[in-house]
């Protein structure tokens, strides 16, 4: 009998009855630090929290530490130590004596136990706070866990229910038999202990069955409550996005709308260098804060004849030519493609790819296609001399301020193709190159090459019948942070005018891509460029502002100051990054009020602000064409005669311009295993060459040479010719084969 009542499910199992809470106190050792390694403190275990003490006095006023046992791992190492851990809190223990240490585990195990259960019991009193969701999955571990327990006990009460009935059932059967006997005490002892068992085991398996409802039921209250705390959640962030949504496109309606502070100069047709109303252009850092007022407000009643002594401008820079520029932009001679296939909408969770990229080279990244667009670097390089005609006007200029000013714009119009571009470009395979032949069009030619794998770099070539020459040697160097990824081009943009001998040198700024993990993607361009000319020592500071919510700047503001070599301010440039750049000469200049940190801002007295550039509009669907402009459209269109290196040739780019990702994804991955193993063969070969003493071999890029700028005594990749009359004559025999 007491073997049989000994096999039911104990009675302090969890959920057989409410569970009490455990107090317990004592000496342990703590693991501190390498220093001061372990140290004794005491410890105190009530209501599933334990804590501890330096000292026992400290009981009543300072406690060191707490951590709950609800959710809690816990360990037993080695000999006397034992480990507790919750979330990202851990406690390395140690007790005197192994018996006190397993004294301590048994006892902190039944208080996690009774610390669970009392959880669920809690939920009935409708007082609990809203559930954290960064436990929600511990708890729901530890639920299954008492869940499965339960259902342990149940499949125990069972079995005992079946056995006991069976010996109960053959008890009766027997007992039937023997009635008629006279001496059947015996039996009617054993069937009434076997009744008796039956009845013990009915009523542990009814409690077992009622404890396991009410963990179900007590565990879906707090299920709700956590789903509904989700959804209240859920809702008011989408709430607050959309408060904000609106709150920013109405700033940035009323900031459009708003008129410039050149316009509202004019309208108040009177001006006060201290006026507190005053628009303020930020310049660079270490240079002084300067603010602009129309000139021609303070001396309207000069008329004209004053406005051109004061420097007015000549109009064969500004709108005439612009119109001219426009004109001959449209005035293709050859019918090129208007639109591509459109982009397929297929989902794919960037943050899946990158997030275990945090930190690394974004060119060394393995990426399929869904997040590339279907051009390549070079094409995209090729895209800075999209507004050619600028530098075809800043040829014609006789002043080389005017021409400092047109060259300023055309590097700020670069950027304008970006705004709505988030995708990657293809990175070029070594030895891959782009041509872009414009004669007839524009009157330029452009070639690319890649001309080093890591770190990826590209030299850049355009020469132009229309009195210019362009050069590049770019290295992309780009990082992903986590919620952003940075792309900062290492390099110098050289420019050369054919007549004046001006030589112009600048560089670019950095391009972010945010919400990486979360929300659209949209890019920034932050930083300085300097724009110097060579010849002149005339200089433009550009100062890109870096988007933020909380400024009352327009968004993707470029402001600049044009000074000759002296230093003196000649022209004030302003505008966005994707719209448009103005210039506006200067007349006069004084020190205005104080500004921040006790810095004096600049008045500069203006003209009337002069366009220098303007953006062309977008294509129609191009929202679906991956947001290419009309020369983007154009430049992966396939053309005859080109080199069998050239990015129209590469076939996991052609394959995704047409739709066919899949099949993409795998010629791109065959491409870069073949360039993989290329390299691989390189190096062998250089490893070689060393271990017998000959000069390793070093990769030479086939139309471009390095060589050491003289002017700026830097080492660059220029263009040593060759590309064209090889073209002409169809005679590619040079060329590797890459793709």
């Amino acid at each position: 009998m007491d073997e049989l009542v000994r096999s039911l499910p104990s009675p302090t199992l969890p959920g057989i009855q409410l569970p009490r809470l455990d107090t317990h106190k004592g000496w342990l050792f703590k693991w501190t630090n390498y220093l001061k390694g372990y140290q004794r403190r005491w410890f105190v275990l009530s209501n599933g929290l334990l804590s501890y003490y330096r000292t026992q006095a400290e009981m009543g006023h300072t406690c060191r530490g707490t951590i709950p046992l609800a959710a809690a791992q816990i360990e037993q190492g080695d000999a006397c130590n034992f480990l507790i851990t919750n979330g990202g809190r851990s406690y390395h223990l140690k007790a005197t004596s192994e018996g006190e240490c397993q004294n301590w585990l048994s006892t902190l195990q039944q208080a996690k136990t009774n610390a669970n259960a009392l959880i669920h019991h809690s939920d009935d009193s409708g007082d609990e706070e809203s559930p954290d969701p960064h436990d929600a999955r511990v708890l729901s571990q530890g639920t299954l866990k008492t869940l499965a327990s339960k259902l342990d006990d149940l499949s125990t009460c069972n079995e005992l229910i079946g056995k006991h009935g069976a010996a109960l059932q053959r008890s009766l059967s027997e007992f039937e038999d023997l009635r008629a006997c006279v001496d059947n005490t015996d039996k009617v002892k054993a069937v009434n202990e076997r009744a008796a068992l039956f009845r013990i085991t009915s009523n542990a398996m009814i409690n077992a069955c009622r404890d396991f409802l009410d963990v179900a039921q007590s565990q879906n209250r707090r299920w709700q409550k956590t789903l509904q705390h989700e959804q209240e959640q859920r809702h008011y962030l989408e709430t607050t996005i959309e408060q904000l949504a609106k709150q920013h496109n109405s700033l940035e309606t009323a900031w459009r709308e708003k008129p410039t502070s050149y316009a509202g100069a004019q309208r108040s047709r009177e001006v006060d260098e201290s006026d507190e109303n005053d628009e303020f252009f930020d310049a660079m850092e270490d240079a002084p804060s300067f603010v602009t007022v129309n000139a021609e407000t303070k001396h309207r009643r000069s008329g004209s004849t004053q406005s051109m002594k004061s420097g007015g401008m000549h109009s064969d820079w500004t709108h005439n030519e612009n119109d001219t520029s426009d004109s001959n932009h449209t005035q293709l001679r050859r019918t090129r493609r208007s639109r591509i296939p459109d982009k397929p909408n297929y989902s794919l969770n960037l943050w899946s790819i990158m997030k275990n990229c945090i930190g690394k080279d974004l060119s060394k990244i393995p990426m399929p296609v869904n997040f590339n667009e279907p051009l390549s670097m070079l094409q995209r390089l090729t895209e800075d001399v999209e507004y050619s005609e600028l530098l075809d006007r800043a040829a014609r200029c006789d002043s080389s301020l005017e021409q400092m000013c047109l060259v300023a714009a055309f590097s700020v119009s670069s950027y304008s193709t970006t705004v709505h571009r988030t995708s990657k470009p293809f990175n070029p395979l070594l030895g891959e190159t782009y041509e872009l032949d414009r004669l007839q069009e524009y009157g330029y030619r452009s070639i690319c090459e890649q001309v080093s794998h890591h770190p990826p770099a590209a030299a850049h070539n355009v020469t132009s019948q229309r009195g210019w020459t362009l050069w590049q040697h770019i290295t992309i160097d780009s990082k992903f942070r986590g919620k952003y990824i940075s792309v900062m081009p290492l390099g110098k943009i050289h420019l050369q005018f054919h007549s004046s001998g001006n030589r112009y040198v600048w560089s670019k700024v950095t391009s972010t891509v945010h919400n990486i993990i979360v929300g659209k993607l949209w890019i920034d361009q932050s930083g300085d460029i300097d724009v110097v000319n060579n010849t002149t020592k005339d200089t433009c500071h550009l100062k890109f502002s870096p988007y933020s919510y909380f400024s009352r700047d327009v968004p993707r503001k470029v402001t600049g100051v044009v000074e000759d070599r002296e230093g003196t301010a000649h022209y004030i440039l302003s505008g966005t990054w994707d719209e448009k750049m103005e210039s506006a000469k200067i007349v006069d200049s004084s020190q205005g009020s104080g500004g921040s940190e006790g810095k004096q801002k600049t008045v500069y007295q203006t003209l009337q602000p002069k366009l220098l550039w303007k953006k062309y509009p977008l294509p129609d669907n191009a929202e679906n064409m991956h947001y290419f402009s009309a020369l983007a459209l154009t430049l992966n269109e396939p053309e005859e005669g080109t080199a069998p290196t050239d990015s129209r040739m590469r076939p996991d780019q052609r394959l995704m311009e047409v739709g066919l990702w899949d099949e993409a994804n795998i010629q791109k991955q065959r491409l870069e295993e073949c360039q993989r193993l290329e390299r691989k063969r390189r190096e062998g070969q250089s490893m070689q060459a060393l271990e017998e003493g000959q000069e390793m071999e070093v990769y030479q890029p086939l139309w471009f040479e390095k060589k050491t700028d003289d002017a700026t005594g830097e080492s660059n990749y220029i263009y040593r010719g060759g590309y064209w009359e090889a073209k002409e004559r169809q005679d590619w025999s040079m060329c590797p084969e890459i793709f």
